[in-house]
């Protein structure tokens, strides 16, 4: 036995990523399997997601509501998917201010499958979110030097 007393690390402590916990700071602890989970389950969502768009469009023929009502509709989900998307694309480079967040909520929800394209996309490359969770987890040690 060592008579050093144990020392903690002061450095900076990764912060998890949704589905990755940690395993993305080496690429450890099934971090390909679980890229590999991520993408296929993004994947099979964005499909679940547009049968569950059709079935309310079908709904909407079946209501008779007329062809501007559906065309909004539809309008509607494509606007709202494309504002999703790049909201969540850019969050994956930047953090986003909490209010713009709590104020595309609703947005985002009715875009959920442009939200789902990102992450499906983003999952092909890395772990979602993992470049900016990276650059934040490296510069921590230079912060504290200065």
């Amino acid at each position: 036995m060592s008579d050093k007393p144990h020392t903690i690390s002061a450095g900076p402590r990764p912060e998890p990523i949704r589905f990755f916990a940690v395993t993305w700071v080496d690429h450890d602890g099934g971090y390909a399997a679980r890229r590999a989970a991520v993408t296929v389950g993004s994947l099979v969502a964005i499909a679940a997601g547009c049968l569950v768009l059709r079935f309310a469009y079908e709904g909407l023929e079946i209501a008779a509501v007329g062809g501007f009502v559906t065309a909004l509709v539809a309008v509607m989900f494509a606007v709202c998917s494309a504002v999703a998307f790049r909201h969540t694309w850019a969050g994956y480079t930047r953090r986003p201010a909490p209010d713009s967040q709590s104020a595309l909520r609703g947005l985002l929800a009715i875009g959920f499958v442009g939200t789902l394209t990102a992450y499906f996309l983003r999952s092909l490359t890395e772990a979602p979110g993992e470049s900016l969770h990276r650059a934040e987890y490296e510069a921590a040690p230079r912060r504290k030097r200065n």
